[in-house]
């Protein structure tokens, strides 16, 4: 009899922890990186096509064939209108993130900078305000099939900047 309480209570503590660990999960959002509406930003009209669920970069290749004219066209629309504002120690990483719907549409986007150590920094208006108006002004974007579905896809630009001068688009 003694040996059976002992067994009981070692079964019994793994449900009691697994109720708390369930508990804190769903605190969380649906994917890790959604980008959340944001009213004060977003375009509240901005239509998905696949629901709430929008598929991240990993979920097929991000190559610059999603947009037409493919990487091409996206460095020459930003060498061509972006101006340069030689700004010293405005230096570092630009990336703009948004989502794209199944036409083709853009909407959501948000912006990170970092400085040459991957550290947070924030960028100079001059330089982020050109490369956001520039970015909301692509057009070409391609709508995307996963599996014959129409799909919204999260979408990103990466900006490399030297003292205030773009140098180069990834991907």
């Amino acid at each position: 009899m003694k040996l059976k309480i002992p067994i009981l209570i070692i079964l019994i503590i793994p449900v009691l922890f697994s109720c708390q660990i369930e508990k804190k999960l769903s605190e969380y959002p649906a994917n890790i990186g959604d980008i959340e509406f944001d009213p004060a930003t977003d375009n509240k009209d901005f239509n998905f096509c696949f629901g709430k669920y929008i598929f991240q970069y990993f979920n097929y290749t991000n190559e610059p064939e999603n947009y037409n004219g493919e990487k091409i066209e996206i460095d020459k629309i930003f060498f061509t209108q972006y101006q340069n504002q030689d700004i010293p120690n405005e230096t570092g990483l630009v990336r703009i993130r948004f989502v794209v719907n199944c036409k083709g549409e853009t909407d959501r986007f948000r912006m990170m900078g970092m400085d040459e150590n991957y550290r947070s920094k924030k960028f100079n208006s001059k330089i982020t305000s050109q490369l956001i108006a520039i970015t909301k002004g692509l057009n070409g974007w391609k709508p995307k099939k996963i599996k014959e579905h129409d799909v919204d896809y999260y979408q990103y630009l990466i900006f490399r900047i030297e003292n205030g001068n773009l140098i180069e688009i990834m991907p």
